[in-house]
């Protein structure tokens, strides 16, 4: 008989058991290093935001969104946890969240932004009233 022995092989460039303990939920603000091929070279960029979700936990096929507001845009990317286009991730700030998701955010930071406007507008015409008055 022959004993047919068995080994684990790595398929990926990934140290999965890193990324596997990462400690970040949706509600921290994290930082994550993209590797980016450009003219035959490799850079590194970062994109900083707040987690909206994590989904399908620990498995192969788990992702995480993050949002950020880069010139007054929200943007918001969706990474592979185990992508080998992903350098490092770092946690900057944990926040406590009642919610897993955190879909409402985009909704949220629309009215703020509306609010901020109209306010914006409204001390406009009242400085343009008191100009008109005072002549």
């Amino acid at each position: 008989m022959v004993t047919a022995e068995l080994t684990k092989k790595q398929f990926t460039s990934v140290d999965q058991a890193g990324r596997k303990s990462l400690d970040f939920k949706a509600g921290d603000t994290i930082r994550v290093w993209s590797k980016i091929q450009e003219k035959g070279k490799t850079r590194l960029q970062a994109f900083e935001g707040l987690v909206l979700s994590r989904k399908h936990g620990t498995e192969s096929g788990a992702t995480f969104t993050v949002r950020k507001v880069a010139s007054g845009v929200g943007v918001e990317r969706i990474f592979p946890l185990y992508s080998p286009n992903i350098d490092k991730v770092e946690v900057l700030r944990h926040s406590k969240t009642r919610r897993s998701k955190l879909y409402y955010i985009r909704t949220k930071a629309v009215k703020e932004v509306k609010k901020r406007l109209k306010s914006i507008t409204l001390s406009k015409e009242e400085s343009e009233e008191a100009s008109t008055k005072a002549e």
